[in-house]
C-alpha cells in the first residue's frame, strides 16, 4: 500500500453493460481530507463509478485505487477503509436505530471495548439520541438518511462514498446532512458525493459534472462557473412554463432554465441579443419585466454545456 496524499484515483476507468458505456474512460484523482461531488441528473453515469471504488463492480477496462489499493485486484482490502452509502442503504425496519448501529458494528467486527464509546458518538452526531430506540421504520425520510450514514461510518473509514444521500429528502434534513459532512471533513475523511441537486455541489470543495458517462468539467464550483461562454440574463415573466417554449425557437436564445417565476437565458451577448428575447416574449403576453445581467450558477453552466455538446453533436452528425 502507498502512503501519499491521494485517496482516490480513476484510471481510465470504464464499465459498459453490453452496448451501453455507463463510464467512459473516467480519469480522475481526489487527494485525502477533499469533499468531492459527482454532479448530473438521473443517467449520467454517477453511481457506477462509486460501486466500482467500493468493489462491488468491475470495471470493463482501467482500474481505480482506493486508499492505495487496486479496487480490481485487491477489492476485499478496501472493506476497512472505505464506506459505501448506496441510495437503498440495508437500514433493518425492525430493528431499533441503536439494534441497526449494534448489527453494523458486528458486522464491521469493531472490538467490544470501543463499540459503546463509537456509538455514543455518532448517535450524537447524528441528532438520533432522543430516538435511539426507535424503529428505523417509524424515522422520517431524513433520519433513515442520517441513521444510515452513522451505520455506514461505524467502522471509522477514511473514504466515504455517498450515492446521492439526501435523494427526497426534506430541505431542512438536507441541510442538516451536509452539516454532518462538513464535520467529517474537519477529522480528515475523504467524501465523494453524488447528487443530481446543482445547489447541494456548491457546497464541495470541487465538482465533476458528468454527462452520458464523461466528465464535460472538473474544477472548484467558482471556476466550473467562469466556462460558461457568452452571458446570462434573468428575466421575470408571469408564466415561466410557456416563456419557456417561447424562447426556445428564439434563435439567439442558447438555452433557458427556470428559477420560480424566473427566467435564466444564456445568451451569446446580452446587449445585442436581449431586445429579441423580449420583444418574443412581449409578443406572448408573457409581461416580462426586470431583465438583468446575473452570475451563472452551476446549474445554468451545466444545462449550456449539455446544449453545446448535443448542439454540436447533431452537426457532426449532419
Amino acid at each position: 500500500m502507498t502512503q501519499d496524499r491521494t485517496a482516490i484515483e480513476m484510471l481510465g476507468l470504464t464499465r459498459r453493460f453490453g452496448a451501453f458505456t455507463a463510464v467512459d474512460h473516467l480519469d480522475l484523482t481526489i487527494p485525502r481530507g477533499e469533499l468531492f461531488g459527482l454532479v448530473g441528473p438521473d443517467g449520467a453515469g454517477k453511481t457506477t463509478p462509486l460501486r466500482m471504488l467500493a468493489g462491488i463492480l468491475t470495471p470493463t477496462e482501467g482500474d481505480a485505487v482506493v486508499a492505495g489499493y487496486s479496487t480490481r485486484k485487491e477489492p476485499e482490502a478496501l472493506k476497512g477503509k472505505i464506506a459505501y452509502m448506496s441510495q437503498r442503504f440495508g437500514l433493518y425496519g425492525d430493528l431499533t436505530v441503536l439494534e441497526n448501529l449494534n448489527f453494523y458494528a458486528d458486522l464491521f467486527e469493531v472490538p467490544a471495548k470501543e463499540r459503546s464509546t463509537r456509538i455514543d458518538r455518532l448517535l450524537g452526531f447524528s441528532n438520533l439520541t432522543p430516538f435511539k430506540d426507535r424503529l428505523a421504520d417509524k424515522l422520517s425520510g431524513g433520519m433513515k438518511q442520517k441513521l444510515g450514514l452513522a451505520c455506514a461510518l461505524i467502522h471509522t473509514p477514511e473514504i466515504v462514498l455517498l450515492d446521492e444521500p439526501t435523494n427526497g429528502v426534506d430541505p431542512v434534513s438536507r441541510r442538516d446532512f451536509w452539516r454532518i459532512l462538513y464535520e467529517m471533513l474537519k477529522e480528515g475523511v475523504t467524501i465523494l458525493v453524488t447528487t443530481a441537486y446543482l445547489d447541494e455541489a456548491e457546497r464541495c470543495n470541487r465538482v465533476g459534472l458528468m454527462h452520458q458517462g464523461r466528465l464535460l468539467a472538473l474544477d472548484t464550483p467558482d471556476s466550473v462557473k467562469t466556462l460558461m461562454v457568452g452571458d446570462l440574463a434573468e428575466i421575470r415573466v408571469v408564466d415561466a412554463w410557456r416563456a419557456r417554449h417561447v424562447l426556445a425557437a428564439v434563435p439567439q436564445v442558447a438555452s433557458v432554465t427556470l428559477f420560480g417565476h424566473r427566467l435564466h437565458v444564456a445568451l451569446e451577448d446580452m446587449d445585442r441579443d436581449l431586445p429579441a428575447v423580449l420583444a418574443a416574449l412581449e409578443a406572448e403576453g408573457l409581461q416580462p419585466h426586470d431583465p438583468r445581467r446575473v452570475i451563472p450558477s452551476l446549474e445554468d453552466v451545466f444545462i449550456s454545456m449539455v446544449e453545446r455538446k448535443e448542439g454540436a453533436s447533431h452537426e457532426r452528425a449532419a
